[in-house]
C-alpha cells in the first residue's frame, strides 16, 4: 500500500537512529510487512533514517536479520510517537 502523505511526513522527521535532520523514508525489510523480491513493504511500515543509517540498515550492518527486525519494530513505535508529537504542535 502506498501513502505519499505518510512518506512526506516521515521525511520531515529526524533520523530515528542518530538524530540527523536529513532523513529518508526507510521501508521495512521484513516479509511480514510485505517485503518481497523487488517489492517494497507497505508505506505504513516506514521510519525516518538518514542516508548513512539507511544504507547500514539495508545491508544488515547493524545486526543480523532477526536483530534488524527487532530494531525496526522499536523504531516504528518511536516513529509513531514522533509523528503524534508533530501533530500536536500544529
Amino acid at each position: 500500500m502506498r501513502n505519499s502523505k505518510r512518506l512526506a511526513e516521515i521525511r520531515k522527521l529526524p533520523c530515528v537512529r542518530c538524530g540527523n535532520p536529513n532523513s529518508q523514508a526507510a521501508h521495512s525489510n521484513s516479509a511480514k510487512h510485505g517485503k518481497g523480491r523487488s517489492i517494497k513493504a507497505s508505506d505504513e511500515f516506514t521510519i525516518p533514517l538518514c542516508a548513512i543509517c539507511h544504507a547500514a540498515f539495508d545491508r544488515f550492518e547493524l545486526g543480523s536479520r532477526a536483530e534488524s527486525e527487532a530494531m525496526f519494530e522499536k523504531w516504528l513505535i518511536k516513529t509513531e510517537l514522533m509523528m503524534r508529537r508533530n501533530e500536536d504542535v500544529f
